[in-house]
């Protein structure tokens, strides 16, 4: 049975997935309680922008180092 992964997707191409997807909705949200057209654009681009830096910046996991190994002896 083969095994099935998901392909390998660059860091900055998933940080801009983020970042646009959470804008849009931040976007939608903001026009579904009453707030006008062109502040809802504003905020939702500025956390667009703010969600992807973040996720570039502070989302990738980084291997552990191992602590070097004291020979016995």
């Amino acid at each position: 049975m083969p095994h099935l992964r998901l392909p390998s997707i660059d860091h900055g191409v998933a940080s801009f997935l983020w970042g646009f997807f959470l804008g849009l909705y931040v976007w939608a949200g903001l026009l579904a309680v009453g707030v006008s057209q062109p502040t809802a654009l504003i905020i939702g681009l500025v956390s667009a922008g703010a969600i992807f830096l973040f996720v570039r910046l502070r989302g990738e996991n980084e291997p552990r180092r191992q602590a070097p190994r004291v020979p016995r002896g």
